[in-house]
């Protein structure tokens, strides 16, 4: 090979490797930037699995410190909790002390029994009007159950503002019944029904643990209620969307825990997160989150 040849392979190869640079330096700044875009909002939902009972090598005193590990991982500004016992919430709020509490428990309407609560980012939002309600004919009446459910189901809700972009909304939070279908579908009728009667109408984003999937009427009745569920709109439905595994880790079965948003937020990333620590799993249920752009 001579010179001039060698010469030129020399100066193609430092050409593709400042190329590479560029690019990479380009695709780090980007994503750095969505990252950290002042729109971003990073929600979670998770069912912590109740912590009064005795799971074995699955009890909440022998995962606690994972399931906190899984959550400081994502970092949410925003974490719906199902099956939450206040000793639970104060265990995961001493672990993030930038995060509060909104909720009660749903037996007495105080601190009694499990909580659907919510815990946000105070350094970020505000929060400016609360409630909780029942699932039942009677929702301001703490512990009622009406519709074929034998466990009271709870929706926690609060209207937040955003230091960050001065954006108000609402963020719902629930966990619908695990047997009783009428009970599923009244609820998330009342649910719509109280969105609705909201004074403002404001963005909206709503997590749970909904104990059905993506095609049982009362995910259809949310949907046709004007939210998106916001992992399928980046993923298409597999046979590998389950979110709940027993502590066994399996994916198959269905999607049960959503985070819906009104149109006037964007999903720029979803996700099911299975992560496990030497073969044990934080909870029952796989969290999932989401980054919404408003």
């Amino acid at each position: 090979m001579n010179n001039k040849r060698l010469s030129r392979l020399v100066q193609f190869a430092a050409n593709s490797i400042v190329i590479l640079f560029l690019i990479t330096t380009v695709l780090t700044q980007t994503a750095f930037a969505q990252k950290n875009s002042p729109r971003d909002i990073k929600v979670m939902t998770f069912n912590i699995r109740l912590g009064i009972v005795d799971d074995g090598e699955n009890s909440w005193k022998h995962r606690s410190e994972n399931l906190c590990q899984t959550i400081e991982k994502f970092n949410p500004e925003l974490l719906g909790l199902q099956e939450a016992f206040l000793f639970q919430i104060d265990e995961i709020l001493k672990h993030f002390p930038d995060l509060a509490l909104v909720g009660v428990g749903r037996d007495d309407g105080k601190q009694g029994g499990e909580y659907s609560c919510i815990l946000y980012d105070k350094t970020r939002f505000n929060v400016d009007t609360t409630e909780t309600f029942w699932f039942s004919d009677t929702p301001n009446i703490p512990g009622s159950k009406h519709w074929g459910n034998n466990i009271t189901r709870i929706c926690t809700w609060a209207k937040f503002t955003d230091s960050k972009t001065k954006k108000r909304f609402y963020y719902y939070n629930v966990h619908l019944d695990h047997e009783s279908q009428p009970s599923r579908e009244k609820s998330t009728e009342l649910l719509l029904a109280k969105m609705n009667k909201q004074k403002e109408k404001l963005p909206i984003i709503l997590t749970g643990d909904f104990n059905c999937g993506d095609d049982n009427p009362a995910i259809l009745t949310i949907l046709k209620g004007g939210l998106v569920d916001s992992y399928r709109a980046l993923h298409k439905k597999t046979a590998n969307d389950g979110t709940f595994h027993a502590f066994k880790g399996g994916t198959d079965g269905e999607k049960i825990d959503f985070i819906f948003t009104s149109k006037h937020l964007k999903t720029k990333k979803s996700e099911i997160v299975r992560d496990s620590y030497n073969g044990k799993f934080p909870s029952d249920h796989f969290p999932v989150i989401a980054v919404l752009e408003f």
